[in-house]
């Protein structure tokens, strides 16, 4: 994995803030300066904040965690959504459900549901119905299709979030923040850091900006994960298996054999 250049970051326009007067004093210490009334993000700091993320998602994913990518709006969402897809991690680009994470048993029940219905439509059961039941189910289908099809194999909530826009996915946050779940994030000038655990201060309203940020996490997790898979013990060879088993076979033998003679040696004597 390796972090952006400073000249990277600028050409990405990671630097740019929102206006002066919309901004929140609390981004104060990642603020570099302020130019024609906007407020320019220091790079220096996002490439030093960027890297500790970073590390911290690859630490997790080695781990065999999973973490959500949350980003609803318009121009993060296909950006984050072929991110997450290339590492294989679950995500969010439409409505965040409310109580996903705090209610996560009710999602589950929600994701059973779309696999009863696809089932239904192999089985022969789908054929069967009229069609209005067809078409209602069909429009349930796609439903919970676009809601809830990037998280369908999430089986368990996920160790971090990652969100794209603060104020936006405040409800995405505050869930994560109650259950103690760790929060990495985009934060611009106009937003909080209070609330988010692993801060990458950046723009977070230009596609270029977002792109530049999700490719160097997605890289960390990338090397994360093929670094667990080298670690995890290979299966053994079908000779080992051959070897063993004979001598298995033998113990079992063995042990039966003992059982056999036990209750003769036990018997009484005939007079």
């Amino acid at each position: 994995m390796q972090i952006p250049t400073f000249e990277q970051l600028l050409e990405a326009t990671c630097h740019f803030g929102h206006l002066k007067r919309k901004w929140n004093p609390a981004m104060a210490p990642y603020i570099f300066m302020e130019r024609n009334g906007i407020h320019i993000i220091d790079l220096y700091k996002t490439q030093a904040m960027l890297d500790r993320a970073a590390q911290a998602l690859a630490n997790i994913v080695r781990q065999g965690r999973d973490v959500l990518f949350v980003a609803t709006k318009k121009q993060a969402k296909q950006v984050v959504a072929d991110h997450a897809q290339s590492v294989g991690m679950p995500f969010v680009i439409e409505r965040w459900p409310g109580g996903m994470l705090t209610n996560f048993g009710t999602i589950k029940k929600a994701v059973r549901k779309m696999t009863t219905i696809d089932k239904m439509m192999e089985d022969g059961t789908f054929d069967n119905m009229s069609k209005r039941e067809r078409l209602q189910i069909t429009r349930q289908r796609a439903k919970l299709e676009k809601n809830l099809g990037s998280i369908a194999n999430m089986s368990r909530l996920p160790a971090a979030l990652f969100v794209v826009d603060v104020l936006k996915e405040h409800i995405a946050v505050a869930e994560a923040n109650r259950l103690g779940i760790p929060v990495f994030a985009m934060v611009d000038t106009n937003s909080d850091p209070s609330n988010i655990d692993y801060v990458i201060p950046a723009n977070d309203d230009a596609s270029k900006s977002i792109d530049l940020i999700m490719a160097t996490l997605c890289a960390a997790i990338k090397e994360a994960v093929a670094e667990r898979k080298a670690g995890e013990p290979s299966e053994p060879a079908e000779g080992e298996q051959g070897e063993r088993q004979p001598r298995e076979r033998r113990r079992r033998m063995v042990r039966r054999r003992g059982d056999d003679e036990a209750p003769a040696a036990e018997a009484p004597a005939a007079e």
